[in-house]
């Protein structure tokens, strides 16, 4: 199942400079990453990261007006930060009514953050019916203004949409250099949806 608006996102590289609360930011996450813990999995090290990204979404200066531009044709990519160790990248997805990724997975951990307006995701598990690989709905939830939720492969599929009327805008956090591939996809699923399974709801 195809979605008419589930684009390829358009990408803009980082400004050589970003906003003083960016650089904060920054280095707060990178503090949250030093190598000083032992986890047995990224779960643990995406949730500290949210917890960081989550007390920088209310400030109003955290981007220029230039990183909250969007596309018309797609939504887009401005590429915020990557660090040079490739730890951790960092962009902000800027999204017009409408717009929506493909359903897809990822390399790494992914932390999200709402910035402005509201984003749409709906998570898919991967199924097996009369013998061919389908995807099942098993949740939609929107996330405000403000809110931060997490991701660790597997099991990290998803389709995200701005289901609102107006601009949406989100910070995401991975674990990985996204300037090498262009993003943090590892796969995009163009599989049927099983159309009679029921999601387990809505937030």
């Amino acid at each position: 199942m195809k979605t008419a608006t589930a684009l390829t996102a358009r990408t803009a590289h980082a400004a050589s400079t970003g906003t003083p609360r960016l650089t904060e930011l920054t280095a707060a996450i990178r503090t949250e990453l030093r190598p000083t813990r032992t986890e047995a999995s990224d779960g643990p090290v995406a949730a500290r990261v949210a917890a960081v990204l989550a007390s920088f979404l209310h400030h109003p200066d955290l981007l220029t007006p230039a990183q909250l531009e969007p596309d018309p044709h797609a939504y887009r990519q401005h590429l915020l930060h990557v660090e040079p160790d490739g730890s951790f990248s960092m962009v902000a997805l800027v999204w017009l009514p409408g717009q929506a990724t493909r359903i897809h997975d990822h390399t790494a951990w992914c932390v999200v953050g709402t910035y402005l307006g509201a984003e749409e995701e709906t998570a898919f598990r991967l199924a097996e019916q009369d013998g061919r690989t389908v995807l099942e709905p098993v949740a939609t939830t929107v996330f405000p203004t403000g809110a931060v939720a997490h991701l660790t492969p597997p099991g990290d599929i998803h389709l995200v949409r701005n289901a609102t009327s107006g601009k949406a805008v989100s910070l995401h956090v991975y674990g990985a250099d996204v300037s090498v591939r262009g993003s943090s996809i590892r796969r995009v699923y163009d599989l049927p949806i099983h159309p009679g399974a029921g999601e387990e709801g809505r937030a």
